[in-house]
């Protein structure tokens, strides 16, 4: 079960599947990006939410985040065997119904419990969509040019949490949440549209693996007793743990903690609009320096601005513009970390790159939107809990890190050229 080789430039790669480079950066980052959407569109409402499902304490409310994430994470496991044998762009369909269908049913509903229903099973459509389109990257891109598609693709990505809490705000002011949800329905539907008319499949038939228990578990060993993938995977939940923290929060540290009040939209803008500027950065850069230089440097300034931002807020005193200076900053870091671990963990991977995405992303998104969860749980009206989540988890990537290169940081032998799957064992 090795993997095939991959084309590597740009218009070998867009070419694949029928599209232009742009038309498939576009394509895939708007699929990824109306995950996106379905969280950081709720963050306005969540008051709102919870005062009109008699929802008793606001920590609770942060479940309406939480769910959905924890769906994400551990419906994954079950989407890239099945997209590895069937081909991607069949699970991209049926997961982006399935995710209409739950927007639709969570606008109808009229309790807390079954809203979180609905917000779990769209958490599990939302897995799908992750899946493929990170398969599809990998199908058409390897090495550096995967990373720099990534890079531009969470550009646009990054352009919907800028907008997503203005248009949740907007909606609650006018109407009730219920209008979050159809609005994300129809998004969604649109999609689903674009996808059946414009994408082709990028897994042709003879690369596929055939759906078997010892395919699965070879699968899996393959994946599992990759040093690279695996430690890279370490890292990448430990990022996503901060993300999750960071998302869950924010509501109640940028409200209570500072008081913005209406200025959350605004203000959850401008960090999501330096994570956009940071990946575009990367995108620019990575061919020159390569995904370990400049992930591993980002990740040990991430650490040490984390730590120090948590010494800070041991001072009784509230100081927002350091606050918000630090957030913005950890949050350009965690982009280029995000992005470059992502590509450098499905690097060996060839076609069973939907089976890495699946146990990757339900590791990462699993265990991460749980210590994320965890630490949004801390909050006591402090941002202490945030900052010393953001210092643990960098402190663990670090290891991790070292882990996967053998206590050699900033470069690897195979960072330009694609490793094979049985080159870096555990």
């Amino acid at each position: 079960m090795i993997p095939k080789h991959k084309p590597h430039t740009e218009n070998q790669g867009s070419s694949r599947i029928g599209m232009g480079f742009t038309e498939f950066v576009i394509t895939i980052a708007l699929m990824t990006a109306s995950i996106a959407m379905a969280i950081d569109s709720m963050l306005p409402a969540l008051p709102a939410i919870g005062r009109s499902l008699s929802v008793t304490s606001t920590n609770d409310a942060q479940l309406i985040i939480g769910v959905f994430f924890f769906g994400f994470g551990v419906s994954q496991i079950i989407f890239g065997s099945l997209s590895d044998t069937f081909g991607r762009r069949r699970i991209l369909l049926g997961g982006l119904a399935v995710y209409v269908l739950a927007m639709f049913g969570a606008a109808l509903t009229g309790s807390f419990e079954m809203l979180l229903v609905m917000r779990f099973v769209q958490g599990i459509g939302g897995a799908a969509v992750r899946i493929t389109t990170m398969a599809v990257v990998r199908d058409c891109f390897g090495g550096r040019e995967m990373a720099r598609v990534m890079s531009y693709v969470m550009i646009v990505f990054m352009i919907v949490p800028i907008v997503a809490p203005s248009v949740g705000q907007l909606i609650i002011s006018y109407t009730d949440w219920h209008w979050i949800f159809i609005l994300l329905g129809i998004v969604g539907a649109v999609l689903f549209l674009w996808a059946l008319l414009r994408l082709k499949e990028s897994l042709p038939a003879d690369e596929r693996i055939p759906l078997s228990v010892d395919s699965i578990v070879d699968g899996f060993r393959t994946v599992l007793t990759n040093r690279i993938t695996c430690g890279y995977m370490i890292g990448l939940t430990m990022f996503t743990g901060v993300i999750s923290a960071y998302v869950i929060s924010v509501q109640q540290v940028f409200g209570e903690v500072y008081g913005l009040g209406d200025w959350l939209p605004i203000a959850f803008a401008a960090t999501a609009g330096g994570i956009a500027v940071a990946n575009f950065a990367n995108g620019f850069f990575v061919r020159t320096f390569g995904m370990r230089r400049i992930s591993h440097t980002a990740m040990i300034f991430f650490t040490v601005i984390s730590a120090f931002g948590w010494v800070m807020a041991l001072d009784a005193k509230v100081n927002f513009a350091l606050d918000y200076a630090l957030f913005s900053i950890l949050l350009m870091m965690f982009a280029v970390i995000a992005t470059n671990f992502t590509a450098i963990s499905l690097e060996p991977m060839g076609n069973l790159a939907g089976t890495a995405t699946a146990i990757t992303g339900f590791v990462s998104t699993s265990v991460g939107a749980l210590l994320g969860g965890g630490v949004g749980q801390l909050f006591n009206g402090t941002v202490q809990p945030l900052f010393a989540g953001f210092a643990v988890f960098g402190a663990i990537s670090i290891v991790a890190t070292l882990f996967a290169e053998k206590g050699k940081l900033f470069t690897h032998p195979g960072d330009s050229p694609q490793l094979d799957p049985g080159a870096a064992h555990l």
